[in-house]
């Protein structure tokens, strides 16, 4: 069996003295392992690293296998990418979120935004929400996913201020303020038709409201712990967001605007 397709190189692990086994997110084959021989030679140190985007051709003789990967590198940008906090957590932090999926299972939508994400990861002006939406993503596409485009008790989509902890499904503020304390704040560059970009507090709100539902649906039922690069990523991207946000006081365009 063959195939070949575009990937993103998650990580390694070694194999022996000269090989390793390489995980990558290709588009239409999802997360995906492969025997890389010679891989720790020189010339593929440089390939093999997290972030890099490359062609693959794997090889085995049944589909279930583990098989080898031929990989030829397109786009390398793992040393860009180890410049700033924001892009060396961010880059693990994403893996570990993707690792949380079916191997082999495709999500080609989750792919192409790991790429653009890839690109962006060193602008902390942006690099905070991007990877909040990627969060809300994969809680999607692993059968969590939030409503954030209507009010649950009132069928509204205009001031949409909190989340219910149990559905996930936004709440009107009118609704919401009698039981605000007992709500999870919706972060306003969260809720349908948004214009406006996230400031340092409503990018907090946001890991926090991810993070509850990432922690009771998903790692929580699991028996797992949520990756550290993710707290590594949150303090290093609010961090970040403060500095730029000095420097650069007047308004900026949104993420939605650009694109």
């Amino acid at each position: 069996m063959q195939w070949q397709d575009q990937a993103i190189i998650l990580g390694i692990k070694r194999l022996g003295e000269t090989s390793v086994v390489a995980e990558v997110m290709t588009r239409d084959r999802g997360r995906h392992m492969g025997l890389v021989r010679s891989g720790r030679s020189r010339a593929m140190q440089p390939v093999l690293q997290a972030g890099n985007l490359v062609e693959v051709t794997w090889r085995a003789r049944l589909h279930e296998h583990l098989g080898e990967f031929r990989i030829e590198p397109v786009r390398l940008r793992a040393a860009r990418l180890m410049e700033t906090a924001t892009a060396v957590y961010g880059v693990q932090a994403m893996g570990a979120l993707l690792r949380l999926l079916p191997e082999r299972d495709p999500h080609p939508h989750l792919y192409d935004a790991l790429d653009i994400i890839l690109e962006n990861l060193q602008n902390p002006m942006d690099a905070g929400e991007l990877f909040v939406r990627f969060e809300l993503a994969v809680l999607n596409d692993l059968g969590f996913g939030l409503d954030l485009t209507a009010c649950a008790a009132t069928g509204v989509r205009d001031d949409l201020a909190f989340v219910s902890p149990k559905t996930g499904r936004a709440v009107c503020r009118t609704a919401g303020l009698p039981w605000a304390d007992k709500m999870l704040a919706l972060p306003p560059f969260l809720a349908a038709g948004a214009v406006e970009a996230a400031d340092c507090e409503s990018l907090a709100a946001a890991f926090r409201l991810t993070g509850f539902f990432l922690h009771r649906h998903v790692y929580e039922p699991r028996g797992i712990e949520i990756a550290a690069a993710r707290d590594g990523f949150i303090q290093a991207a609010l961090k970040a967001l403060t500095a730029a946000s000095l420097e650069m006081p007047q308004e900026r365009p949104t993420i939605a605007a650009k694109r």
